[in-house]
């Protein structure tokens, strides 16, 4: 522990002018007086630290020192790829090894371009979770990220979505789990179940260890390519039914806003001529009725539902009802 922490002090001060003990004593975690005997450590071991005392003092290296401590290990440098997103790294457990990654590729550049991170972090920030989400940590996480990185089967129990016993609807699988996607705030594993390559969302399993042995990948099989096609299907799966409406000018633009952006776009592309008044008719794919009618309301006046007729009754009557609550 204390060899490692020597290693990130020297790492520290070359990629910096100049730090003060408590400056060193807060990226290290340790006291100062720590930090203090630290620096003589690395001194009586040949290593050029000195401390200039005042104001503008603190701990230096002699000019022009350079360690060859800095290659990179596996993981920080799986980890730095994801230095973007900081909530992921905490999450999956790789925190530290990206602060690592990071401080060795700091130590390495030349002094003009070591404010490149903070420069760049200070431009750009991703923020996955969607709107009006409270993101939870699935518990197991960390656990099956591992397994991804050093590429071992998982002997896994999960639970299917819809099932109204939970017992009932836990399955055991063993997976050979490829990559982690995160979307809009909800984590899911892409693996392989035998044969077939399955999604498989995080926060519904239940247990998951080491299978005892590892897999060998299938170095053609593109992550973001099949999770964008099982995305694509799945969307389009939950589209069981149709509606046909009538849409406002105004209406036609706020319809992607509504459901799915695609089937919107893919019906106004096929939906009728503007009439004199700029409406226009069209049959749009939805998951239910019930739904529709959640995500449809929404547009008030600038719809109409014509079909089906069981759920045009439900427009009229909710628009009776607002006419009665705004008389």
């Amino acid at each position: 522990m204390r060899a490692a922490r020597l290693i990130k002090m020297v790492l520290l001060l070359q990629s910096r002018p100049a730090m003060t003990a408590a400056e060193l004593a807060v990226e290290l975690e340790v006291s100062e007086r720590t930090v203090t005997r630290d620096a003589q450590a690395l001194s009586d071991a040949g290593v050029p630290v000195y401390a200039e005392r005042g104001r503008a003092g603190g701990y230096r290296l002699v000019g022009g020192y350079r360690t060859r401590l800095t290659g990179l290990a596996r993981d920080e440098a799986e980890a730095l790829f994801l230095s973007g997103l900081p909530a992921a790294l905490r999450e999956m457990g790789l925190e530290d090894a990206a602060s690592a990654a990071r401080l060795k590729v700091s130590a390495a550049l030349m002094p003009s371009l070591r404010d490149a991170s903070s420069s760049a972090a200070r431009r750009f920030h991703l923020d996955a979770p969607s709107w009006y989400h409270e993101p939870e940590t699935p518990d197991l996480l960390p656990a099956i990220a591992d397994a991804v990185w050093d590429d071992r089967l998982l002997r896994v129990r999960y639970r299917r979505g819809g099932g109204r016993d939970r017992a009932d609807a836990e399955v055991a699988r063993e997976l050979a789990p490829y990559g982690l996607v995160l979307k809009a705030g909800v984590w899911y594993l892409c693996a392989r179940a035998g044969e077939d390559f399955r999604v498989y969302r995080i926060d519904r399993f239940t247990a998951a260890e080491p299978a005892g042995g590892r897999f060998e990948r299938d170095e053609t099989f593109d992550l973001p390519g099949f999770w964008e096609e099982r995305a694509t299907a799945f969307a389009r799966s939950l589209l069981r039914t149709e509606v046909t409406v009538r849409v406002s000018e105004h209406g036609a633009r706020m319809l992607a806003y509504t459901g799915d952006r695609a089937a919107s776009a893919a019906a106004l592309a096929e939906a009728s001529a503007p009439d004199r008044d700029g409406w226009r008719t069209l049959t749009l794919p939805v998951e239910s009725p019930d739904v529709a009618y959640g995500q449809l309301l929404a547009l008030g006046p600038e719809l109409e539902v014509l079909a089906p007729g069981a759920l045009r009754a439900r427009f009229a009557a909710a628009a009776e009802r607002l006419r009665e609550l705004y008389r």
